[in-house]
């Protein structure tokens, strides 16, 4: 049996705060399996373990379907990034804030809406810099890459692989992070991509 309980909560203090990230592209990416189920009783969300079974992130939401504001957490139940719709907009706006704040938001996720076929998704918008994202691929298939301003592939969403026969499906599958993007904020434009493509 697959094991969904985390091996431990990391403490609040060994955890780096939220940044869009500048990292050193030396390092190797980060691997996180999505389970797109919450570890509360009769809820929505998601429930996120990196590569040692460790619990990393949680996203726990009472209702189904698209909420109006969805708080992505640690491990512990913190609180990292408030992700909210953008009401009354002629586009399909989502507003990603640090904490519960609701003031300033750090980035902005647009749905790609074209009439003619197109690989993209949503393209993001760091606030106060020139940093952009663009996503491209099929979030429904799983099958998602993050590309920065220089094309440089800084997330990519795949499917679980099979293991010894077993199949998974489309509840559960994988974030790779690459070191130029923070986890959290790679985790917040998947949690976008799930509320635009449900």
């Amino acid at each position: 049996m697959t094991k969904v309980y985390p091996n431990a909560v990391v403490p609040l203090a060994q955890q780096p705060p939220v940044s869009v990230g500048t990292g050193a592209a030396t390092q190797s990416p980060l691997v996180l399996t999505i389970w797109k189920k919450s570890l509360l009783f009769n809820c929505h969300g998601f429930t996120v373990f990196d590569s040692n079974g460790n619990l990393v992130y949680r996203v726990d939401n009472y209702n189904s379907g698209t909420k109006p504001e969805i708080v992505l957490m640690d491990a512990s139940g913190r609180s990292l990034l408030t992700i909210r719709r953008k009401r009354l907009s002629l586009m399909e706006n989502w507003l990603i804030y640090y904490g519960e704040t609701t003031v300033n938001p750090l980035m902005t996720v647009t749905k790609h809406v074209n009439l003619r076929k197109s690989k993209s998704l949503a393209h993001v918008t760091v606030a106060g810099s020139r940093k952009k994202y663009d996503i491209e691929g099929s979030y429904r298939q799983r099958s998602c890459v993050v590309y920065d301003e220089k094309r440089r592939r800084v997330a990519e969403i795949k499917r679980k692989e099979a293991v010894g026969g077993v199949t998974f499906g489309g509840d559960v599958f994988r974030l790779f992070v690459q070191p130029e993007i923070d986890p959290s904020v790679a985790m917040a434009i998947l949690v976008v991509l799930d509320q635009m493509f449900l």
